[in-house]
């Protein structure tokens, strides 16, 4: 404030005034509000697992006198006491609260027994609190067991008319067994349920063994046991949520495969995660059947009733049931809850591991116990005080009759009493009030007998006041009852994790056919879509370039292969099968731009598998020009997204084939003008990615290599097929073995009526071969429908092409008979 305000009696409180900066005091109320609700709202005690509003709910029933052997009670008169007295807070938070504690489906153990629509596991809301009534669950009461005998603190209610329970005694270890959500102001809480028998077993081994580690406990609670059951999927992350008080776990659905009534097989899902909506579940399947996201289901119905959960995907025959189970489980039938232990200890928030959440839960039971014990030993001291003055008037029972008889009033003869047998005011008072009746000697065995009971009765509490390890045993000895009265079957089963599910999980293992174009269009199929036909045919439409385009590749593979792709520009790409996208035989595919980084003019000329070699293997190369080059396979093991060089090209040549090869085989070149050579691949000697290679072939005029092969056994046949569609197959033994660099021998006739060579293969009879033209057209043959004949031949025709048309490519699919 000013310093030359004027001194005025209105101006006296200002001098008291302090300077405080906006930015402190802003933290500072931030800090009060956010433990403000951290302690008051949304975080549970770690001693009775509940918030405030759980806590308050109950003991207002408790009040009520709503317990488990009362009728029921309407829900708006629980919430209407709970708020009036406890809980200044919306009557629909109240509400919200106390139906989550009805639902079996939300809580492992349910406290609140409720009666009429207390909601679903569809997300249906429950009934207004006018219709629903409610009571205590059994389980309940043994949260607030013993609350009216010292056990716990109370404080005043917001108002301070009443008073209410800072916590529960909790004769269960309520946190751990129901488990907790809440948001608090940064900060939130997600602790799972569990099985009660497992956690009191755990609780009881770390009460004999204090020095119990995590690993110890997790033999007596083998993870989270939810109302929903299910599956977790790993016990690693179990150990680290209860270890760290953090994780994440992984929670399937349980489900079965059985065979349907329509000749395919049916996936029944009887077990959902924890909290998941099955409606929503349901409605989310639908949406991905209809969308394509999930193939191969032909029906879906949820068949759920009160008994339990029962959704059927019915999948369509001939579908995989495996992948239609693992596209279902990544997108649906599998979540992570992410275990958050944070809980209120001694008013602080606090992460909790698994052993320090029993030992506070341990360390409040023996509070409990040994507050009862010293209320209880109190009142048992008290009545033995009592009894003992009666057996004393009624051993002095004429006597005692004679003096108050004669006393003036009822003061007179309590001191009376006092100045003759040296009672105290309550001995006195308490035989002053003995019925004449109480004097029988019925009655006064009676008075013995109890008298005997409650010293019997002061020794034993004293006992466990004395001795802690007497106390720690009447813990146990009440934690087993608890475990006798309410224990159940474990219902979430724990599973080895197998791996995640990965996208290549979700994709059946099958040979398809990839086709690109000139363009970059690229597209895969199945082989099965190409039946095998007689040689000569006009094939069917296995590809529709737009205007302008043309089919450049066709290759085989698996669908989950790695596949090397090296171009024309002399650089090579990693590509998985299935990241290609499946299409129909007349689509005309999609853009590779996503999958392969290529440039103008770039064509993929040869694929290889990946698992189709080892790092001793070379890759053999051979370029347009002629020139050959040996690259041991361990130089491609590191290729990025954009490619990497496979060979340096001189001016107008381009990369053709390649070949896998071991050092041992026999090289052979063809070249577009029918001419081949074969040589020992030895002549070629190792060289680096970057090098361009050796003379291979002496090519004459404006001849251009055509294709390679690797062959280590003489008794294979050459297949070569020219851009005409014509083709042969000759005996490699037929082609002898020369030094490289020569001119070769002639293979077949490439006049006019065959065209250039445009591809050759080492084949077996067993072999097909599919052969894909520019136009899209795609005929699949077998070897054995080519006759075999000799070097420097016409050939036979093998695809029928249309006018203009003309091969592009061709590639093998071994034994395919």
């Amino acid at each position: 404030m000013s310093s030359d305000l004027p001194d005025t009696p209105a101006n006296v409180d200002a001098d008291r005034l302090e300077r405080v900066r906006v930015e402190d005091e802003m933290e500072q109320s931030y800090i009060d509000y956010a433990m403000s609700v951290i302690a008051g709202r949304a975080l549970p005690d770690v001693r009775d697992g509940l918030k405030p509003v759980h806590r308050r709910i109950l003991y207002a029933m408790d009040e009520m006198g709503v317990t488990s052997a009362s009728g029921h009670r309407k829900s708006s008169s629980i919430v209407g006491e709970t708020m009036g007295n406890y809980h200044p807070h919306g009557d629909s938070a109240i509400y919200d609260t106390l139906v989550r504690m009805a639902q079996d489906f939300s809580m492992r153990y349910p406290l609140v027994d409720g009666q009429g629509n207390f909601g679903s596991m569809d997300g249906d809301p429950p009934a207004a609190m006018r219709y629903t009534e409610a009571r205590m669950a059994p389980i309940a009461e043994e949260l607030l067991e013993d609350i009216d005998k010292d056990t716990v603190d109370f404080s005043a209610n917001y108002d301070d008319r009443l008073e209410e329970p800072d916590v529960l005694p909790a004769a269960i270890p309520n946190l751990l067994v129901n488990g907790s959500s809440g948001i608090a102001v940064g900060m939130s809480t997600n602790i799972p349920p569990h099985n009660l028998g497992e956690v009191i077993d755990a609780t009881v081994h770390l009460i004999e063994n204090p020095e119990a580690s995590v690993v110890d406990l997790m033999e007596f609670v083998e993870g989270p046991d939810f109302p929903t059951g299910g599956q977790i999927v790993g016990r690693d992350p179990i150990y680290e949520a209860y270890q760290t008080g953090r994780g994440r776990l992984t929670v399937r659905s349980t489900f079965d495969v059985e065979e349907s009534d329509r000749g395919g097989d049916r996936i029944v899902v009887t077990e959902l995660p924890y909290q998941e909506n099955k409606a929503r579940v349901v409605e989310r399947i639908a949406e991905d059947v209809q969308e394509g996201t999930i193939e191969g289901v032909s029906d879906l119905r949820d068949e759920s009733d009160r008994t339990g959960v029962r959704i059927v995907v019915e999948c369509k025959r001939g579908a995989n049931t495996d992948v239609v189970k693992n596209q279902l489980l990544e997108h649906h039938l599998e979540s992570t809850f992410g275990v958050i232990n944070l809980a209120l200890v001694d008013g602080q928030p606090r992460v909790l591991s698994l052993k320090e959440t029993l030992q506070h839960y341990v360390d409040h039971r023996r509070e409990v116990v040994r507050r009862r014990s010293e209320h209880d030993l109190e009142a048992a001291e008290d009545r033995a005080h009592v009894l003992d003055g009666r057996l004393v008037a009624v051993e002095n029972a004429d006597d005692v009759v004679e003096l108050i008889r004669n006393s003036e009033n009822r003061t007179a003869a309590k001191e009376a009493l006092r100045e003759a047998y040296e009672f105290s005011e309550r001995q006195a008072d308490h035989v002053v009030r003995m019925q004449l009746g109480s004097l029988t000697s019925e009655e006064v065995g009676d008075i013995e007998d109890e008298y005997e009971d409650v010293q019997r009765e002061i020794e034993r509490l004293e006992a466990i006041l004395d001795s802690d390890e007497r106390l720690d045993g009447v813990v146990v000895d009440e934690l087993e009852a608890m475990k006798a009265e309410y224990d159940d079957e474990r219902r979430t089963a724990i599973i080895e994790d197998v791996g995640t599910v990965t996208r290549e999980d979700l994709i059946p293992e099958e040979d398809v056919l990839v086709v690109m174009t000139a363009d970059d269009y690229i597209k895969r199929m199945p082989v099965e879509t190409f039946d095998p036909q007689r040689r000569g045919g006009k094939g069917i439409i296995g590809a529709d370039p737009k205007e302008g385009d043309r089919v450049t590749t066709i290759f085989r593979a698996n669908s989950h292969d790695y596949l090397l792709c090296f171009t024309t520009q002399g650089q090579v790409y990693r590509l998985k099968t299935y990241e290609v996208p499946e299409m129909g035989r007349t689509a005309r595919g999609k853009s590779a731009i996503n999958l392969l980084d290529l440039d103008d003019g770039e064509e993929i000329t040869a694929v290889v598998a990946a698992d189709a070699f080892d790092d001793e293997n070379c890759f053999t190369m051979v370029t347009r020009q002629g020139y050959v080059k040996r690259t041991c396979a361990a130089a491609f093991e590191n290729i990025n997204s954009s490619g990497i060089i496979a060979a340096t090209l001189g001016d107008g040549d381009a990369l053709v084939d390649v070949a896998v090869t071991d050092g041992s085989r026999d090289i052979v070149i063809a070249t577009e003008g029918g001419m081949t050579i074969r040589f020992a691949e030895s002549e070629v000697r190792e060289m680096g990615r970057t090098a361009r290679g050796v003379r291979g072939i002496d090519l004459e005029g404006d001849d251009h290599v055509a294709g390679l092969v690797a062959t280590a056994d003489g008794e294979r046949d050459l297949l070569t097929i020219t851009q005409n569609g014509y083709g042969k197959r000759t005996p490699l033994a037929e082609y002898r073995r020369q030094s490289r660099y020569g001119k070769g021998l002639i293979d077949i006739d490439t006049g006019e009526r065959n065209g250039p060579v445009a591809s050759v293969h080492a084949v077996d009879t067993d072999d097909h071969f599919v052969v894909v033209s520019e136009s899209g057209q795609i005929v699949r043959t077998p070897a054995r429908e080519v006759s075999e004949v000799g070097r420097n031949t016409m050939g036979v025709i093998v695809m029928d092409l249309a006018a203009g048309d003309r091969v592009a490519c061709a590639d093998l699919i071994p034994g395919a008979e």
